[in-house]
């Protein structure tokens, strides 16, 4: 199957039954285009745990085809899985930064893991706090940090290695409400200069200010998916 250059995530009939015979998608077809913004939603055990594990190659379909960003996830070796993982940035509902590294190394430390030299670390790292407003922080630890200060370490993490597709899973699940807006208005702004993103969420009162594609799915399958908004 050709993958077109503007498709960035294509799912045809997938299905993920795991061993203890439970089927988490029944059929999946999606396409998502490069530069869309697009908020997946459902009930939980609707399936979007699997849906994301699929995108990030941590599970493979039983059956059906998955690519993202070119590659066949169905083919892939396990020796490109890292390299693949690094074309993503994955934002995850309780942070998981490294709480012996402050700000800063938190951030640099998605770069040294791809041999990254120390003059691009120092250039880019302040860079990419001073987008998520954090450039004052640097130096604090994450126990220092409020929930919403700790997540959006976690974005600027996501960020600093220039990824073309963002993952955000639940992002503000674990923030308080009035800082939830802030999250999704950052990965707003991000997305504005060409990057995909793809976010979990429970959350319809975002949804609904932000007015973007939903995808909505139920019992393993798409229920729904349309730009407009009601109907979940």
């Amino acid at each position: 199957m050709v993958v077109y250059w503007f498709i960035m995530i294509n799912f045809t009939d997938v299905k993920k039954v795991y061993p203890s015979g439970t089927h988490a998608l029944n059929g999946i077809t999606l396409r998502i285009e490069k530069g869309e913004f697009v908020f997946i939603v459902g009930a939980s055990g609707a399936g979007k745990s699997t849906l994301i594990k699929m995108l990030l190659r941590e599970e493979v379909p039983s059956s059906g085809l998955v690519e993202v960003n070119g590659y066949n996830l169905n083919k892939m070796r396990r020796r490109q899985i890292p390299y693949f993982r690094r074309s993503l940035g994955v934002v995850f509902q309780d942070f998981r930064l490294i709480p012996t590294m402050n700000v800063y190394e938190n951030v640099a430390f998605a770069l040294r893991v791809t041999n990254v030299a120390n003059r691009d670390i120092k250039r880019r790292v302040p860079y990419i706090l001073s987008l998520v407003g954090l450039v004052h922080k640097a130096k604090s630890m994450p126990e220092q940090l409020s929930g919403g200060e700790q997540q959006r370490v976690a974005l600027a993490r996501a960020l600093v290695n220039n990824p073309q597709l963002i993952i955000a899973d639940e992002p503000t699940g674990n923030i308080d409400p009035e800082l939830s807006f802030e999250i999704v208005d950052l990965l707003n702004e991000i997305n504005k200069v060409g990057t995909t993103v793809v976010m979990v969420t429970h959350e319809h009162d975002l949804v609904q200010q932000f007015q973007r594609r939903v995808i909505t799915i139920e019992q393993g399958r798409v229920l729904s998916d349309t730009a407009a908004l009601g109907g979940f």
